[in-house]
């Protein structure tokens, strides 16, 4: 169609002439009907030839988006991540996260929605997302046929006014804390309970004021010098990312260490594209970078 003839067809394909003369003669035979009329030395192509040639292009065109696309996709420059994601680090430190992940790739697309942890576990568990992050303490592990679970332990750290007497301490007790006004998560929650209990095992009076239901509430109440709160170091960096410049609290290690479970969590049945797996790592290697408290900078660290 594109040269008007055998010979040139011929050498554009790199074919011998009659290579390509019996490959034509094989499709008009298969199509049952004649494509060229041959006058004059050259191919005159017939209306069903315009009509295969128009089709056939649109096909290959497809298939050279569908490879490029393909192409983008091996090389994470392209793709849908889907996120579900317990309330505390949905708010800053996830999307943080997310926007260095896709800053050099315009095509990756991004859907986060938050949810308690026992339902991250339950939405995960239904093969519809690619990664939750939950709270390890809180999920049931009921769905772990599932839902693969990668724990993460998070230290926990004393979050204090900046000018507070005990932020001049190098690690904070229980008996530092004993008596005076604490905020922490409800008290049916399982670090909750383990504080309250660290507590009564040191001899110290654990006097609770304040509750909530996650963590970034309890950071008013430390600004304003009313409680104070032991916090997961995720919860810790994420204020840091909120107050950046303007911080009023100061975090201290806790002794004996507390640790808070954070579980990574993804689908055992559903089939993991590269992105994910690509994000799930990032989202790994960060997650293992501030659970540890950095005592050079005062706050949990966090991967440049």
């Amino acid at each position: 169609m594109l040269t008007g003839s055998v010979s040139e067809a011929a050498r554009s394909l790199y074919r011998t002439q009659p290579a390509i003369s019996f490959q034509l003669s094989s499709l008009e035979r298969e199509l049952g009907n004649p494509l060229f009329i041959r006058r004059g030395g050259r191919l005159h192509p017939m209306p069903e030839a315009h009509y295969l040639f128009e089709e056939a292009g649109s096909i290959l065109d497809q298939l050279s988006v569908t490879e490029r696309n393909m192409k983008s996709l091996h090389e994470l420059k392209s793709g849908m991540l889907t996120i579900v994601c317990m309330p505390g680090p949905s708010v800053f430190f996830l999307p943080k996260l997310i926007s260095e992940f896709v800053k050099d790739h315009e095509d990756i697309d991004v859907k986060l929605i938050t949810r308690t942890s026992r339902q991250v576990e339950q939405i995960v568990s239904s093969q519809h997302y690619d990664v939750g992050l939950a709270d390890g303490d809180l999920t049931s592990l009921a769905y772990t046929s599932l839902v693969k679970h990668d724990v993460v332990n998070c230290d926990c750290l004393c979050a204090m006014p900046i000018n507070d007497p005990l932020a001049k301490k190098d690690f904070i007790t229980p008996q530092d804390l004993s008596g005076r006004p604490m905020s922490s998560l409800h008290s049916d929650h399982p670090l909750s309970v383990k504080i309250e209990s660290i507590f009564q095992q040191a001899g110290a009076e654990y006097n609770l004021r304040f509750e909530a239901q996650f963590f970034f509430p309890l950071f008013t109440f430390v600004e304003n010098g009313l409680a104070y709160a032991i916090v997961d170091a995720i919860s810790a960096n994420s204020y840091s990312v909120y107050r950046e410049g303007n911080e009023k609290l100061i975090f201290k290690p806790m002794r004996p260490n507390i640790h808070l479970a954070v579980s990574i969590m993804t689908p055992s049945h559903r089939p993991t594209s590269n992105l994910a797996k690509a994000f799930s790592q990032f989202l790994r290697t960060e997650l293992r970078c501030i659970a540890k408290y950095d005592p050079n900078t005062k706050t949990p660290s966090a991967a440049e």
